[in-house]
């Protein structure tokens, strides 16, 4: 489906616009919250790397997934079960409004936790 790329401007370039736009706002998000973090692409995807891995996301035909960990999902299960989700994923449809705040609270969440590892 995607190309190999190095970068998370490339990746999101490589989408038609209403997906880059998405893709731009959680990667906007994520800026927010983890300044200090750094991007890179990782397992193909866009990462966010502090003290290891902070979250991955990605796009797809019909979502978004957003990869937090299975830590992330774990401690998000109430909040995240009105979506599909997995032992490390959470899948926002493209057709619903982004969770800003929820994912302002994953990313929030495994910053901390990553932090303790230092």
């Amino acid at each position: 489906m995607q190309t190999k790329t190095n970068s998370i401007d490339e990746y999101i370039s490589n989408f038609p616009e209403n997906i880059q736009n998405i893709l731009t706002e959680i990667r906007t998000i994520i800026q927010g919250i983890a300044p200090e973090a750094s991007e890179k692409i990782s397992y193909g995807i866009p990462t966010f790397y502090l003290n290891g891995n902070l979250v991955h996301f990605a796009a797809y035909k019909n979502h978004i997934g957003f990869y937090p960990g299975a830590s992330g999902i774990e401690k998000f299960q109430k909040e995240i079960s009105i979506y599909k989700n997995s032992k490390g994923t959470i899948q926002f449809p493209l057709n619903e409004d982004l969770p800003i705040d929820l994912i302002k609270k994953i990313v929030a969440f495994r910053i901390n936790e990553n932090k303790i590892k230092k």
